[in-house]
């Protein structure tokens, strides 16, 4: 496994397949956030699709797309990171000639994963408080959830931005002023609220989904040597992505409270991962860790599908003319 890496064309193939499929699913990753960050006693959607129904009533169609500006952008890096880290890991661990172990695909996933939160935490943090501004308005209007003067104390940063108290004049914000606001009161530290979180989930994934991935994808094979069909990428990504998004959506529902710089009504805040995990046990018992794992898998599944039929079919490599597209296995 001797295979170049060239940067350029998996910036390319992680654009392109991350662009494509985050302007496809973003909608049920903002039903996510919104699920996950609801309190018991506080719910304003029932479901994921009872979420999208009344965040398009309210918000509008684009409501369903807020924060989505900052993921498009990230993306790219983001995906480029984890592809290529895992690729140079993979072939620094396979220098005898041989395939890698289980193992040793695990260790090259626990690296790309750790690679890659550089970018995935400031993209979440911002990500989020675009996505959930609308679940707290929406608690605001919703009659005996959120009586005004029973307001929960609310990050100073972002309270004028997202209108946590009643307002007649609601003002969007963009996460430019939000990465302003926050580098300027915390300094870079702020952009990276959740990091150890954001670790906790990413590692574990990688750790899932590149090895449950390879091996998958190696039953496509028509004999050792060659490559799959791009098909069976497309769907061996499909079922590592939502099954290793399964396995640590707890890491997410706790990644997310953390990343949540806003409150609502009596919506406790967390000093820190255990005491995040202790509180959801406490108060919402261990079917909280679920929440959004039905949108979560629904995301990733076709995003990093997306990711790997790009990546085999090797659109960078032939936009950078570096070899011909692969649209058959040979």
């Amino acid at each position: 496994m001797s295979q170049q890496i060239s940067l350029p064309a998996k910036l390319i193939n992680g654009g392109i397949a991350g662009i494509v499929g985050v302007t496809c699913v973003f909608p049920i990753d903002l039903a996510k956030t919104r699920l996950q960050n609801q309190r018991p006693g506080q719910q304003v959607y029932k479901s994921m699709i009872d979420c999208l129904i009344k965040t398009v009533r309210s918000e509008g169609y684009f409501g369903m797309y807020r924060g989505a500006a900052v993921n498009l952008t990230l993306v790219t890096p983001e995906k480029a990171i984890k592809l290529a880290a895992n690729d140079f890991f993979r072939c620094h661990l396979s220098k005898d000639g041989r395939g890698l172990t289980v193992f040793r695909e695990m260790l090259a996933g626990c690296a790309a994963g750790m690679c890659q939160v550089i970018i995935t935490t400031p993209m979440e943090m911002l990500k989020i408080q675009l996505q959930d501004a609308g679940r707290l308005a929406a608690q605001q209007r919703k009659p005996g959830i959120i009586p005004p003067n029973r307001l929960a104390t609310t990050n100073a940063v972002l309270s004028r931005s997202y209108n946590v108290v009643p307002s007649t004049s609601p003002r969007v914000i963009s996460a430019t002023q939000i990465a302003r606001e926050l580098l300027h009161s915390q300094g870079i530290q702020g952009l990276y609220k959740g990091l150890g979180a954001t670790l906790l989930r990413d590692v574990p994934f990688s750790i899932v989904y590149f090895p449950l991935f390879a091996n998958l994808n190696k039953l496509g094979k028509p004999s050792p040597d060659a490559a799959a069909p791009f098909y069976w990428s497309f769907i061996s990504g499909c079922v590592a992505g939502s099954t290793a998004a399964v396995v640590v959506n707890p890491c997410d529902v706790v990644k997310t409270r953390l990343q949540s710089l806003s409150k609502g009504a009596n919506e406790e805040s967390y000093n820190g991962i255990i005491d995040c995990f202790s509180k959801i046990m406490k108060r919402e018992g261990p079917s909280a860790f679920l929440k959004g794992a039905g949108c979560r898998a629904l995301v990733i599944a076709p995003l990093f599908g997306i990711v790997q039929v790009m990546y085999f079919l090797g659109v960078g490599e032939f936009i950078m003319s570096q070899s011909s597209l692969k649209l058959i296995s040979d």
